[in-house]
């Protein structure tokens, strides 16, 4: 058997545990969906056609928000009841925290922003490859311990359209928690202005860095991401300078992203901001310094001062559209 961890929010799962439960899938073996907190039911639901054999939705009146060792420890117990050969989750922050809490828990070595696992024998070892040093580095390793603990790296393995199919069965659980599980919990949210797409969503991500200049340069960008009906991001000297919020900072400390196409602009590629926008099927560069470290990540460049491309593309757009 094979558990994953599966994070889920408005009723649904969010990408990279569906990439989490591709890998999964590819194993072989019957696999598990383990969910936490409110809403189980109806994320449950999305998962039909994604070759999860059960869900078991884990639910205590303390998990209605997030509470990382106790949802570790929720984790764990459901180990101990069925003895799965893997446990994965996404390498999201807060899924690579969680599958931290499970591996101190169950005194297991957990290996994070894993790329592909070949299992050796079963249950164990497993060989593996994943990312170090921000993704500058593949390793590959062999992990003997059982079960193993791993987390995917984000964006490293396609989740497929899922096909038709019913809604898993759903078993309750209901874990026992200590006061000490529930010392660190999440006891308030404020959500980001705005109702627009999200970064992390969006097929279009049209990005912005020193070359901005100011947090009125940024005008541009998000008046060409309207367009294309994307969001906008930035790199961290961008939000260290206060010209966006952290909430929009792409890279190894930020988000990462894998739109359809990253439009760079003013980005100069430091290896921290490659980490988060690696994944994104096309990168077009905006830069007047040909040399800068982007362009030999991107597909395509243009050479030039932003300030006067991006509007004349923006305005091509809309000739083209006759609006």
């Amino acid at each position: 058997m094979i558990i994953v961890y599966v994070e889920h929010a408005d009723g649904r799962a969010d990408r990279v545990s569906l990439e989490a439960l591709a890998l999964a899938g590819s194993l072989g073996g019957p696999v598990h969906a383990a969910l936490i907190g409110p809403g189980v039911t109806q994320a449950a639901a999305s998962l039909g056609g994604r070759g999860v054999e059960t869900v078991h939705a884990i639910d205590h009146d303390s998990l209605s928000a997030y509470a990382p060792r106790a949802y570790g420890a929720a984790v764990a117990e459901l180990i101990a009841t069925h003895q799965p050969a893997i446990v994965i989750g996404p390498g999201t922050e807060r899924g690579n925290e969680v599958m931290a809490y499970v591996g101190a828990i169950t005194g297991k070595p957990m290996v994070a922003n894993v790329l592909s696992v070949e299992p050796v024998s079963s249950p164990f070892p497993v060989r593996l490859t994943r990312q170090r040093w921000a993704g500058s580095l593949v390793e590959e390793a062999t992990l003997r311990a059982s079960p193993a603990i791993l987390t995917v790296a984000p964006h490293a393995i396609e989740a497929p359209e899922a096909a038709s199919g019913a809604a898993p069965p759903i078993i309750s659980m209901t874990p026992t928690l200590s006061a000490a599980d529930l010392a660190s919990r999440v006891t308030g949210r404020i959500d980001p202005e705005g109702d627009g797409v999200s970064l992390t969503d969006a097929k279009v991500v049209v990005g912005g860095g020193r070359g901005m200049g100011s947090t009125e340069g940024f005008a541009i960008l998000e008046e060409l991401a309207d367009l294309l009906g994307g969001a906008v991001g930035g790199s961290r000297v961008v939000t260290s300078n206060g010209w966006r919020p952290h909430a929009d900072q792409i890279g190894q400390t930020g988000l990462r992203i894998a739109p359809d196409i990253y439009i760079a602009c003013g980005i100069s590629g430091a290896i921290q901001h490659i980490v988060g926008c690696a994944a994104s099927k096309n990168i077009l560069a905006i830069n007047k310094d040909p040399d800068a470290p982007i362009m030999s990540r991107a597909h395509y460049a243009v050479i030039g001062d932003l300030h006067a491309i991006v509007p004349a593309i923006s305005a091509e757009i809309r000739r083209v559209r006759g609006t």
